[in-house]
């Protein structure tokens, strides 16, 4: 993600700033210009609600999503809309009873995450139709386990259904999402994460199910049409074949190849902000070794407008080799616990070929056909793959 500031006095904001510390203006987010913009309060309404004049975008009018008065959202809708949600809130369908506070609590985490998702997705400009667009469409119900509330019923557990993605919210405790990482064997665990793998779910599904892209995704990813239900049982009780890390960018992805495309799918996210975070640092990285490269690899580029996946490849590999010996200087683990081996570039290549296919419908884009040759001249260039040191 990009660094805000904020327009009236240049003060740094951070993505889910309500307010500037500097000058006390107050601030939200702007989808449309992706900014998070100062505000100058206007007339209300005709509804009589509270309207802004954005300084990041002028042109029009603007109000809060309704559910800034929970504290769970930053969000602009145009004064002039029929919505009252953002584009980010409009895709809720069920949230829990916010007569609780602890709910209230969560929720707001959970918001925070889903609101980073739709950064990038949006900046990735991919189709997330609402279910009142399409009865497909993306939706998310956030729930409160049963246990939690003495009710008789089964757990509740993430996961997708033909769109709908479903959250225990749960998941936004940090004691019990790290008791749920240990329990299985996760490197990695967070709200963000999660919501990056089940959309994924949902981005096979509108990007390859079915489109002709299906053979290329078998011969990758492996036969989806193999029984799911068996497939999890089976990797549960058996788990990963020992040389996984050779073809899979994680354990759980070996058990379907829906979920190897879902955690490729989260881990192509996780490259892309964080390398528009790494280049709105202009970062300069050349680890110091033997034979080492004799010049720094330069992140200053936008990777949502990178057609060359090698080119975020390459910053990817020496960028996460440095977080990941700073985040053990501080005595933390690796921050990107992950290895990215041929076999999984060639399937990040995949999912990249398969987001600029749908770009590139845009006649003022290069033409789809063109989409193709990304992918070809990925797997080709693996034959001398970009290494990382492996310390």
């Amino acid at each position: 993600m990009k660094i805000f500031q904020c327009q009236a006095c240049d003060q740094p904001v951070s993505f889910e700033s309500t307010a500037c510390e500097s000058c006390e203006r107050r601030l939200g987010y702007v989808c449309e210009v992706h900014e998070v913009s100062a505000l100058e309060p206007s007339e209300p309404s005709a509804y009589g609600m509270q309207t802004f004049h954005a300084y990041a975008h002028p042109a029009r009018k603007v109000r809060f999503c309704a559910n800034a008065a929970y504290g769970a959202c930053n969000w602009l809708v145009a004064e002039d809309s029929p919505e009252i949600y953002c584009t980010a809130c409009r895709h809720n369908r069920v949230v829990p009873d916010l007569t609780v506070p602890w709910n209230v609590a969560r929720w707001r985490q959970i918001e925070a995450a889903k609101h980073r998702l739709f950064y990038s997705l949006l900046r990735l400009e991919l189709p997330l139709p609402t279910r009142a667009e399409d009865p497909a469409g993306l939706a998310f119900d956030f729930l409160v386990d049963p246990a939690e509330t003495f009710l008789i019923g089964p757990p509740i557990l993430t996961g997708h259904l033909e769109g709908l993605i479903t959250l225990n919210i749960a998941e936004a405790d940090d004691v019990e999402r790290e008791r749920r990482r240990l329990l299985f064997g996760e490197y990695y665990r967070t709200l963000l994460g999660h919501f990056r793998h089940e959309v994924g779910h949902y981005f096979w599904n509108v990007l390859v199910r079915d489109d002709p892209s299906l053979w290329t995704f078998r011969s990758l990813f492996g036969d989806e049409s193999q029984d799911y239900g068996a497939a999890l049982q089976r990797h549960y009780a058996n788990g990963a074949p020992a040389d996984w890390e050779e073809s899979y960018v994680s354990a759980y992805a070996t058990s379907h190849p829906w979920e190897d495309f879902a955690e490729t799918w989260a881990h192509y996210l996780h490259m892309v902000d964080t390398i528009e975070t790494a280049s709105t640092f202009e970062l300069h990285v050349r680890p110091r070794l033997r034979a080492g490269p004799a010049e720094p690899v330069v992140i200053d580029f936008d990777p949502h407008r990178t057609p060359d996946l090698g080119r975020l490849i390459e910053a990817w590999l020496p960028l996460t080799y440095a977080v990941n010996s700073l985040s053990r200087s501080m005595g933390q683990a690796s921050l990107y616990p992950f290895k990215l081996t041929p076999a999984v570039i060639a399937k990040l290549a995949f999912i990249h070929e398969r987001i600029y296919a749908v770009r590139w419908q845009d006649p003022a884009l290069p033409g789809e056909a063109a989409g193709a040759d990304i992918l070809k001249a990925v797997i080709a260039g693996l034959r001398n793959p970009v290494a990382a040191p492996n310390v």
